[in-house]
């Protein structure tokens, strides 16, 4: 639905700036990269509590529209009082405000996608998937390039500015979706809801896998959201010229994630993720050798490619081994454990690169992503057949699942 991609990609745009955005303002005013990696952090850490939370909530509430569109008030709020903040009163200010913000963040990415299920047919959502990827890699295309031109033309406030007209703008965009009826038990306790999503996402060895994988892969991407900008400037250009290597990750990553929609679904998605992590972190080892700018645009372009499998993967396995009942539980919360992986990675970059240097962090990211998906290989283990139906989490429930492909009605296979 168009209403759906608009409004989703329009939140996602302004999430993709925030990152971003974040760290050059921190920078640019205070000059100190544990200050930006901590804002950073505290933007992201809080959605490792709240995701479970707010992903047993949006399945039994009619009133996900609103909850969209509050996140989206929040960080518009919130960016305008950090742009009159940062710089000018105590440090502890800009995390603190951070937070607030990144409080809701799971509705960025598990708030929109656990809607999928519910708009698509289950013969759509292959297509859905891949257009799902497209909404998040044209974000995080469009993104860091606009914070990164807007910063090096004006000013890094007026990308904060940005950001701001963007969260409104998906406002007006989400209420025009269709209200959504809940699709969880009105019946279940609500903490028992909550334990019910983090059971189902621990007991599944394909999900599971798939989660463990994706979970370290934003850890390590967020070590490279504070290493790329200072890693930047030791070739000699400005901090900013870093929105374009995230630009260029994220053109490749739509090409492949467009042309391969229908071909990866002939494999389980949990083995794209991991293979194709995998290999994204191959090609970022080689990034810290990169004699010139141009040199590290073409990496990152055959980083994206070789990385663009990874969502529509993601969102498939999500959907593949979880009930319509547990996907707003399941996807806000791993997209919780995403975002709190990135504070950490965030955290640590802002400590380890005025120790070991720029260079040094790129190596380590590109070993992390090969542990990671070494780690998703370990975590699962081939489904044996069981019952018809897929586990739904709930205690006393058969831990069944299956595995299917979006053509198909949905047997076990």
């Amino acid at each position: 639905m168009p209403s759906y991609y608009l409004a989703a990609t329009l939140a996602r745009f302004a999430d993709e700036m925030v990152a971003f955005t974040l760290v050059l303002l921190v920078l640019d005013r205070t000059n100190s990269p544990a200050l930006a990696g901590l804002t950073g952090a505290a933007y992201a850490l809080p959605a490792t509590v709240t995701g479970p939370l707010l992903g047993a909530w949006l399945d039994r509430t009619p009133h996900r529209r609103s909850a969209l569109a509050a996140n989206q008030a929040i960080l518009a709020a919130v960016m305008l009082a950090l742009l009159a903040t940062v710089g000018h009163g105590a440090n502890w200010v800009s995390p603190a405000l951070a937070a607030i913000a990144g409080t809701t963040l799971p509705m960025v990415s598990g708030g929109f996608t656990s809607m999928l299920p519910s708009l698509f047919r289950p013969d759509q959502l292959a297509r859905a998937n891949s257009f799902e990827a497209v909404s998040f890699s044209t974000a995080a295309i469009a993104g860091p390039a606009t914070a990164a031109t807007v910063a090096a033309v004006i000013a890094v406030d007026a990308a904060v500015v940005v950001i701001v007209v963007a969260a409104t703008l998906s406002i007006v965009a989400i209420t025009r979706l269709p209200a959504l009826p809940p699709v969880g038990s009105s019946g279940e306790q609500f903490l028992s809801s909550v334990v019910s999503g983090l059971k189902h996402l621990a007991r599944t060895p394909p999900l599971r896998a798939s989660t463990v994988t994706t979970t370290l892969l934003m850890g390590f991407t967020g070590m490279l959201l504070i290493a790329l900008p200072l890693h930047v400037a030791s070739l000699g250009l400005p901090k900013s010229a870093a929105g374009y290597l995230w630009t260029a990750v994220e053109l490749g990553s739509v090409t492949t994630a467009l042309l391969l929609a229908r071909v990866q679904t002939r494999w389980r998605p949990e083995y794209v993720v991991m293979v194709s992590v995998a290999a994204y972190g191959l090609v970022l080892g080689s990034w810290p050798y990169a004699a010139s700018f141009a040199v590290l645009v073409l990496l990152a372009v055959a980083a994206g490619l070789v990385e663009g499998p990874t969502l529509p993967a993601m969102f498939a396995a999500r959907q593949q081994y979880s009930p319509e009942a547990l996907q707003g539980r399941v996807s806000t919360t791993a997209a919780s454990l995403r975002v709190g992986a990135s504070a950490l990675g965030q955290a640590t970059a802002g400590l380890l690169i005025p120790l070991a240097g720029t260079r040094a962090t790129l190596t380590t990211t590109a070993a992390g992503l090969l542990t990671a998906a070494a780690l998703g290989l370990l975590t699962t283990r081939h489904p044996r057949p069981r019952s018809e139906g897929i586990s739904t989490g709930v205690e006393g429930s058969p831990p069944a699942y299956r595995w299917r492909t979006p053509n198909e009605s949905g047997e076990p296979r």
